[in-house]
């Protein structure tokens, strides 16, 4: 099993091709054009001059279509670890003291993952991004189960529909792992997405570290149904809305970007063209995504995603 960490580094240093605008429809679309933006810079980044390169003699299994460097060059294998790409940690981190930014992560549990896993994949995340900013704790973690959303023709019937969507009891075993980040003091508040009121309510009862944060998408209903803006108001929980797709990266889109397609990254094999790379079953199970805003002035200064699959080869 090799465990693929996907990463888009700084998005906020790219162009308006990769970092969303407000007001977009709700997408996936900032995580997968950030992904092969940076696949393509690192390309270019780790790989040596065309002079360089024809003097080495690379095994098979390495040759790429024409046009595409060696996969060795711009990725790294640690161990069952396959960072795409490479990660320079040492040019990674925050301008200023890490006093000075509100630092934000959302983490997406996505559909097919082992549920058993979550509190690993919590774990590996947060400190995925502490390690990206260099700093010691997070603000804010928001977590988003799958199959959970917050659409209806208006707010009563989006609450309706939202309170049948989920699994209460898996939701609340996955909750205890970042009830102890947050008692350890790696995150400082827990937040939920797509929580209604009646789900968050049961969730309330359940759970030893309440959530601060309510995270809820109201593109198709429009308004706050109110019995939620009324739970929120009663038990301190500051209501924020959000434009995320619940399933960030299916599994199709995954292979397309790491696959030998016009935009792919060329890592996996393609048998009906002969074309040779990684092979085996292919499941996403996280993303994360983190914001770093300079608190004095509100502006982003930092943003990006890591992504992790599993590869049964």
């Amino acid at each position: 099993m090799t465990r693929l960490i996907l990463s888009t580094s700084n998005i906020m240093t790219g162009g308006p091709s990769i970092i969303r605008q407000p007001g977009a429809d709700r997408s996936n679309l900032e995580l997968t054009n950030s992904l092969r933006s940076n696949f393509l810079a690192a390309q270019e980044d780790y790989t040596p001059p065309e002079s360089v390169a024809n003097s080495e003699s690379p095994s098979s299994s390495e040759q790429e279509q024409p046009n595409r460097p060696l996969i060795s060059n711009w990725t790294t294998r640690e161990s069952s670890d396959y960072y795409i790409p490479t990660i320079d940690w040492s040019t990674s981190g925050l301008v200023e003291e890490a006093s000075q930014y509100d630092v934000t992560v959302k983490l997406f549990y996505l559909p097919g993952a082992t549920v058993a896993n979550r509190g690993r994949y919590a774990r590996d995340a947060v400190q995925l991004v502490l390690k990206e900013l260099k700093i010691k704790n997070i603000d804010l973690l928001i977590v988003s189960f799958p199959g959970l959303s917050f659409d209806g023709d208006c707010s009563t019937a989006a609450n309706k529909k939202n309170s049948e969507q989920g699994n209460e009891e898996e939701e609340i075993e996955s909750w205890a792992t970042l009830e102890e980040l947050h008692e350890q003091g790696v995150v400082k508040k827990l937040g939920l997405a797509e929580f209604g009121s009646d789900k968050l309510a049961k969730f309330l009862e359940r759970v030893k570290v309440r959530p601060q944060v309510d995270q809820i998408n109201i593109k198709d209903c429009c308004t706050v149904p109110k019995p939620l803006l009324q739970l929120a108001k009663a038990r301190n929980i500051e209501l924020l809305t959000h434009r995320d797709c619940t399933d960030i990266l299916p599994k199709g889109t995954l292979r397309e970007i790491l696959g030998q397609g016009p935009k792919g990254a060329g890592l996996l094999s393609e048998s009906k063209r002969g074309l040779d790379g990684m092979k085996g079953e292919l499941t996403p199970e996280w993303v994360v995504k983190y914001t770093a805003v300079v608190r004095d002035r509100g502006v982003i200064e930092n943003k990006g995603y890591f992504a992790v699959a599993e590869l049964q080869e």
